[in-house]
């Protein structure tokens, strides 16, 4: 330190003051004496000598020469080793010499004196060299000695509100300021809180007991000296404030150097985490991204739809839940990427290389296979959906066409092979003759559905539908039951048909049979009532009427007997029929109730009543004609009314089975169930886009924070920065936010640089460490601001490390661990090589090359 002092002035002035001080107060003079004995003392105990008395023991010179030596660590002139006055005279000369040699004018203090033993001399002079020795160079902001030391007090006891130190005498006479000192430097020395302002004897015992106890400083003044004095000797209390600075600013000298390396080390810890996360971020989003790739790259397709949805959920889930985080984890990386690089530079370290495999580029690189892996994998999974889709619609449309259709033909062979038609009349027949037939249009309204069937169970088999033997079963089963619905329709068909041809042709003889049975019976009835009946006769016309009726009607006999046998001929043609052809006759003739034995009978009767009647007959002749012709009327009514209800019956035949409608209706509405589902889904360079902005954002944010860092810890003001940012943007010509190599050059140049080839060169290694032939505005105003920028070097952190040693080459773990936080002593003394030079000892660590290990080998 270069202290501006007015030796002579200063020393002259405290003389002064000191002869006065001396006139004023004897008591001083008993504290000066005892003071100075100690202060001497503790300085002479490390020559391993002391005095008694300090206008006795300083006479020959001696011990005064060696005081010299120890507190000035300079040798002085060889000492004349004699006892006479004149070499006493010469030690004390040496002595004092060497003091005016120091800058101190010594006024009115000879060797005489100090030999002859004058005890105010001796004091003097005791004074003036402490004052030299100890306080001259206690200067506070650039205050002079005195002040210096005042102004260290005031600071030191400043939190201690009952404490008030405004000078070196009754400032002190309370105890409470040395105790204040102590209690700040070493609180675990003193329970400060215990001492009372009215307990002066204590609190000044207190303080010296503990100060020589612990802090090697004897004790120089008595607690009553003090308290019984008015005001205390004010160089007495200077002399002993002083060592208690002397003792306190060793430590903070340590202190200060201690901070500087914590500071530093803390950089380098903190670089070295920020290096760990970064290597572990990077570490974990590459892995899983490996992980990720063959998921997204595996396109085997699930059976089912629930299982493909699963898929799609779980891509969704990712996109949604999973990769989100991953996005802000790639940001922030390139953040903590960029935030370290800008602090290595800030901190004079060499720029961070992360692991192999782990740059930035390296995971840009992943990022982009993750992408192109993503790509195409939720279209793939959107039509495989789809596919699955068209088949479950498929599949489901063949089990309602299926069931549909099984349902119908619930049944039907059963009804198909009743033999109802064997016991059924001719309507009957045709009743169920037009019932087949409308099954028959039935059926082949249904081919229709099987074809479909067939047609939806071989389009699943070509797609792959991975049930399909169940579906080619069922398809199979369908079509065999449709094969043999098919032959029984057919056979129940011609059942039918076959019944109704043998029917209608009975029905015919039965018709034939009665047409010709009717008249004949009644002829034969009417013969046997003619026969029988007595008839009134009014007149013989009418007799001869009857007669010749009765003659005709015997002529007709012959014939009738023919009309007989043709009608019996019927009835045996519809026997023989019936036995040939196994019909099973339900009930008799329709037609008629008249039988042939009926017949038979009547004929025999009319055979025996026509000789007995022949008279009678002729009688009756005109009431049987009159007869007869009732009986043709009715004849004729009959042969209307017949044919009338036959018309009718097949009326109500035919409606009866035209209320039987087709089921064909009732599936209509079945047949609309295929929809096309197109979901174009192009979100794909949107989301990209998305996430760029997202990343840009981010990574615009950083720079800006990457430029404060710099600006707070380069010290640079708002003004220059906006300067340095004028003067890049005026150079970055093509807009870009960085210029290239010849930009950089030209802006240099116009700033004042003269620039060879090598400077050139070695200024752009720093700019563009990576060279990739650019500058960006953070290397920019890196490279502006370190020109004037104060950071703490190599030399200056050895510097530091020299103190904690106490000024040795070396340090000892210990002192590591006394001096500095535990886990930075730890961190220091885990990577400091041992110390081999030639003055090393066991333990010793070299700090001078782990200092320049913390700047790495750029130490710009």
């Amino acid at each position: 330190m270069d202290h501006h002092y007015d030796g002579e002035n200063d020393y002259m002035q405290q003389e002064d003051d000191w002869d006065r001080d001396l006139l004023l107060d004897p008591a001083w003079e008993k504290q000066q004496r005892k003071t100075f004995t100690a202060w001497c003392n503790s300085h002479l105990r490390k020559a391993g000598t002391q005095i008694e008395n300090i206008e006795e023991d300083f006479r020959d010179g001696l011990k005064l020469m060696l005081l010299l030596e120890v507190i000035s660590g300079e040798r002085l002139a060889k000492p004349e080793r004699g006892k006479m006055r004149v070499h006493k005279i010469s030690n004390v000369n040496k002595a004092l010499d060497f003091i005016a040699s120091k800058g101190v004018k010594l006024v009115s203090i000879g060797a005489e004196e100090i030999v002859d033993g004058n005890a105010k001399m001796t004091l003097g002079m005791i004074w003036t060299i402490i004052l030299r020795f100890a306080i001259q160079d206690i200067s506070v902001e650039e205050t002079s000695a005195k002040e210096g030391l005042l102004l260290w007090c005031q600071r030191k006891t400043a939190p201690y509100k009952n404490v008030n130190i405004q000078n070196f005498h009754i400032s002190w006479k309370d105890g409470l300021g040395f105790c204040a000192l102590i209690h700040r430097h070493r609180p675990e020395l003193i329970d400060y809180g215990k001492l009372r302002k009215d307990d002066p004897m204590t609190n000044l015992n207190t303080a010296f007991d503990v100060a020589e106890k612990y802090l090697d400083i004897p004790k120089m003044l008595d607690a009553e000296d003090i308290v019984g004095t008015a005001r205390p000797d004010e160089k007495a209390i200077m002399t002993y404030v002083s060592s208690f600075y002397h003792a306190f600013s060793g430590a903070q000298k340590a202190e200060t150097a201690a901070n500087r390396i914590c500071k530093v080390l803390a950089v380098n810890q903190e670089n070295e985490q920020l290096m760990e996360d970064y290597e572990k971020l990077a570490s974990d989003l590459l892995e899983w991204i490996r992980r990720t790739i063959p998921w997204l790259e595996n396109r085997m397709p699930e059976n089912t739809m629930q299982a493909m949805q699963q898929k799609l959920e779980d891509f969704r889930d990712y996109r949604r839940l999973h990769k989100p985080p991953k996005v802000q984890e790639k940001c922030q990386l390139e953040i903590n990427f960029n935030t370290l690089q800008t602090k290595l530079r800030l901190s004079n370290r060499p720029a961070f290389m992360p692991s192999e495999g782990k740059m930035v580029s390296d995971i840009n690189n992943a990022w982009g296979n993750l992408e192109g892996a993503e790509k195409g994998y939720e279209e793939w999974l959107l039509n495989e959906i789809r596919r699955l889709e068209r088949l479950d619609h498929l599949a489901e449309k063949f089990r309602q066409k299926a069931a549909i259709h099984e349902a119908w033909t619930e049944g039907k062979e059963d009804m198909l092979q009743k033999r109802d038609y064997e016991t059924a009349s001719l309507s009957e027949i045709k009743a169920l003759l037009k019932k087949h037939e409308a099954f028959e249009s039935d059926l082949a309204a249904h081919q229709d559905r099987v074809e479909q069937i067939a047609a939806i169970a071989q389009e699943l088999n070509e797609l792959d539908y991975y049930d399909s033997p169940s579906v080619n079963a069922r398809c199979q089963r369908i079509c065999d039951q449709w094969d043999a619905l098919g032959g029984l329709t057919q056979k129940r068909s011609e059942a039918l048909q076959r019944t109704e041809k043998l029917l209608e042709t009975i029905d015919q003889l039965y018709l034939e049979f009665a047409k010709r049975a009717a008249p004949f019976n009644n002829w034969m009835e009417g013969a046997m009532e003619d026969l029988q009946d007595t008839f009134i006769v009014h007149t013989i016309e009418e007799i001869q009427g009857l007669s010749t009726a009765h003659e005709q009607f015997k002529a007709t006999l012959p014939e009738a007997d023919k009309e007989r046998l043709a009608i019996l001929g019927i009835h045996n043609e519809i026997a023989k029929i019936v036995q040939t052809y196994h019909v099973n006759m339900a009930g008799t003739n329709p037609y008629t109730t008249i039988n042939p034995q009926e017949i038979n009978t009547k004929w025999d009767k009319v055979r025996q009543l026509v000789p007995q009647r022949d008279q009678a007959l002729i009688e009756e002749h005109a009431r049987q004609q009159n007869n007869e012709r009732l009986r043709r009327q009715f004849a004729n009514q009959a042969n209307v009314i017949g044919p009338w209800i036959q018309t009718k019956m097949e009326e109500i035949g035919r409606i009866s089975i035209e209320m039987h409608g087709t089921l064909e209706d009732q599936l209509a509405h079945l047949r609309q169930y295929e929809k096309s589902i197109h979901t174009n889904y192009t979100m794909e360079h949107i989301r990209v886009g998305w996430e760029q902005l997202l990343t840009t954002i981010a990574r615009t944010i950083n720079e800006i924070e990457n430029q404060i860092l710099t600006r707070d810890a380069k010290g640079i003001t708002q003004e220059q920065l906006n300067e340095f940012r004028a003067s890049f943007n005026h150079f970055d010509r093509k807009r870009t936010g960085i210029m290239d190599a010849e930009d950089f050059k030209t802006c240099l140049i116009s700033m004042g640089y003269n620039l060879g080839e090598n400077e050139f060169s070695r200024i752009m290694s720093v700019v563009d460490p990576n060279r990739m032939g650019i500058i960006t505005f953070q290397a920019f105003i890196d490279f502006m601001s370190r020109e004037a920028a104060d950071t703490d070097t190599a030399d200056q952190v050895m510097a530091s490390f020299k103190v904690l040693a106490g000024d040795k080459n070396y340090i000892l773990a210990d002192e590591l661990r006394r001096e500095l936080p535990p886990d930075q002593a730890e961190y220091c003394i885990a990577r400091m090589a041992p110390y081999t030079g030639p003055d090393a000892v066991p333990g010793a660590l070299d700090y001078m090359s782990f200092s320049t290990a913390l700047y790495g080998e750029s130490d710009l």
